[in-house]
C-alpha cells in the first residue's frame, strides 16, 4: 500500500510546513495560531522538553525564545497522507535563542503531523525534532 501523498496534497503540506518555519523566524503569533491545532505538542529538538501550544505561543510573544533563521529542504522531504493526517518527514538547518539567552545552532531531522480541519485546512498537531550530530 502506498501513503505517500498525491502531488497536491504533497504541495500543500509542505507550503503549510514552510508556513510554520516562517511564522517562527517571523515571531507571527497570528499565524501559529491559525496554524498550531489547540492539542499541538512540539518535543524540544535541544534537550527534549515537551512544549504545549499554549507554552510555545507564550515564549515567542515573550521573545524569550526567538528564531533568528530556519532553512528547510523541502526536495528532500517525505509526505504522506493517511486519510486526514499529513506527516512531513524533512531536515532543517536552524537557530533558535533559548529562554536562557544560549544560542543553539543545529541540523535536524524532523517530522511533523498535520490534521485535515474542514474550517482551517491543515493544522499542525505535532512536531518532533532531532539533531543531526556533525559526521552522521
Amino acid at each position: 500500500m502506498t501513503i505517500l501523498a498525491d502531488p497536491d496534497d504533497r504541495a500543500l503540506l509542505l507550503d503549510r510546513d514552510r508556513s510554520f518555519f516562517d511564522a517562527l523566524v517571523a515571531a507571527d503569533l497570528s499565524c501559529l495560531d491559525d496554524l498550531l491545532a489547540d492539542d499541538f505538542v512540539m518535543v524540544a529538538i535541544d534537550n527534549g522538553a515537551t512544549v504545549t501550544r499554549a507554552d510555545l505561543l507564550g515564549l515567542m510573544s515573550s521573545g524569550t525564545v526567538r528564531f533568528p533563521a530556519v532553512q528547510s529542504f523541502p526536495d528532500e522531504a517525505v509526505v504522506r497522507r493517511i486519510g486526514d493526517v499529513g506527516i512531513v518527514v524533512g531536515r532543517t538547518g536552524m537557530n533558535f535563542t533559548g529562554a536562557d539567552g544560549a544560542v543553539f545552532t543545529a541540523g535536524s531531522r524532523y517530522t511533523h503531523v498535520f490534521v485535515s480541519d474542514s474550517v482551517a485546512g491543515w493544522r499542525l498537531v505535532s512536531a518532533q525534532g532531532t539533531e543531526i550530530k556533525p559526521g552522521s
